[in-house]
């Protein structure tokens, strides 16, 4: 049995596809996490919504820590996170999926790690893949499956929010490498790389960036073209649970901080 997390990002908030799970609040050091947990496929499965139910929770106020503990103490070992963003890439348009390889932290005043107390220690996680290929790679296959229009590539740069970029922010994301933009993928992939948790993302294009797009950019025309590839996306989630073919094991994820002991929920306890 494989132990999934789903985290659904801007118009995933409850899909209909994960009706019938049961809620549970986590209690973690860094708060609560509310979770739907059910079998599917056979397999464990445990959604979280990024934003809340109805989205109700901003970018920079999600508590990515306590969501990725109340993860890891669920036993989960994969997660896939969707996320909405903005194209910085005139190749990637609105509709199509990027199944993300890299990404770029633009964040200033956010926390990214578990290891920041005398009882942890000092740890430092290699994060030159930040996505798990071996996960990347079930996405890909899957995708290839479909009629949707996806790129087995790209760069996620990820900024503070609320509020969406400038003009020139996006000119200089783009000149640096950047692909897509959002704000929420930084702090969840570093977190679960410390945590060492198979993490992969495929972000959805709702709009281009500010200055590529020919009018002002809005909250409304992100939620509308999220629902207009919710049906595919729902597809892809599915397919992620039921692959249960084995591939081949190419990532590090799982022993990632084996020279700092490794992870421990309560290392107070140890």
């Amino acid at each position: 049995m494989r132990k999934i997390g789903i985290v659904g990002g801007t118009g995933i908030e409850n899909p209909d596809t994960l009706k019938g799970f049961e809620t549970k609040i986590i209690e973690t050091p860094y708060g609560k996490a509310l979770c739907n947990i059910g079998e599917m496929s056979g397999n464990l499965v445990a959604f979280l919504s990024r934003h809340g139910v109805d989205h109700s929770v901003a970018p920079h106020m999600i508590n990515y820590r306590a969501n990725i503990w109340a993860l890891k103490s669920l036993g989960i070992t994969e997660v896939f996170a969707t996320s909405a963003t903005g194209s910085l890439n005139p190749n990637m348009k609105a509709g199509h999926f990027v199944v993300c390889d890299q990404l770029m932290d633009f964040t200033k005043n956010r926390i990214s790690t578990f290891y920041d107390n005398p009882i942890r220690g000092v740890a430092h996680a290699d994060f030159t893949n930040p996505y798990c290929e071996t996960l990347r790679q079930k996405a890909i296959a899957i995708l290839k499956k479909t009629d949707i229009t996806f790129h087995e590539k790209g760069c996620y740069v990820c900024t503070d929010g609320p509020r969406f970029e400038t003009a020139a922010e996006v000119r200089a994301y783009a000149m640096l490498g950047g692909d897509v933009i959002g704000m929420t993928n930084a702090q969840e992939a570093a977190l679960a790389r410390e945590a060492e948790l198979c993490y992969t993302n495929v972000a959805i294009v709702t709009n281009m960036g500010a200055g590529i797009s020919p009018t002002p950019l809005s909250h409304k025309e992100v939620v509308e073209a999220m629902a207009q590839s919710i049906k595919n996306m729902e597809k892809l989630i599915l397919g992620f649970i039921g692959y249960n073919k084995k591939v081949k094991d190419i990532c590090l994820c799982k022993h990632c901080m084996k020279d700092f002991g490794g992870f421990k929920l309560y290392p107070e306890k140890e």
